[in-house]
């Protein structure tokens, strides 16, 4: 093997090891705390797409907070699609702040709105 090809394979290597570590590293866990809190308050905007469906809700304590779901698949397979909630509409939230106390951020296991419940990670949800 000449040295040339040995350099664009373990160039192409390490791009890959690259994208699949920043992919993995945008879709974890890894900046969310591991205990879970619940939001209460008035969705103020909403985006359902990708990467990942979002909610601006305002609470009354604690201000504007960007709850992120999951990805638009797994969302909407959770019933939680586009229309279920509108801006104005009350909702509850559970899930795991950022571990940043500075951003208001929470990634949500569940979203509650107008009395119907989706579980959109059902098993990262913790019960008491």
């Amino acid at each position: 093997m000449t040295m040339n090809l040995f350099c664009r394979l373990l160039s192409g290597a390490m791009l890959t090891i690259l994208v699949i570590s920043g992919a993995a590293a945008h879709h974890g866990w890894s900046w969310a705390e591991a205990d879970q809190l619940e939001l209460k308050g008035v969705v103020r905007d909403i985006y359902i797409g990708p990467p990942h469906p979002t909610l601006d809700v305002e609470t009354a304590n604690d201000g504007l907070w960007r709850i992120e779901l999951a990805n638009p698949r797994q969302t909407e397979r959770s019933g939680f699609v586009q229309g279920v909630a509108k801006v104005g509409d009350e909702i509850t939230a559970l899930g795991n702040r950022s571990s940043d106390p500075k951003e208001k951020r929470m990634k949500a296991v569940r979203i509650t709105v107008g009395g119907k419940t989706f579980d959109i990670y059902p098993e990262r949800i913790k019960t008491n």
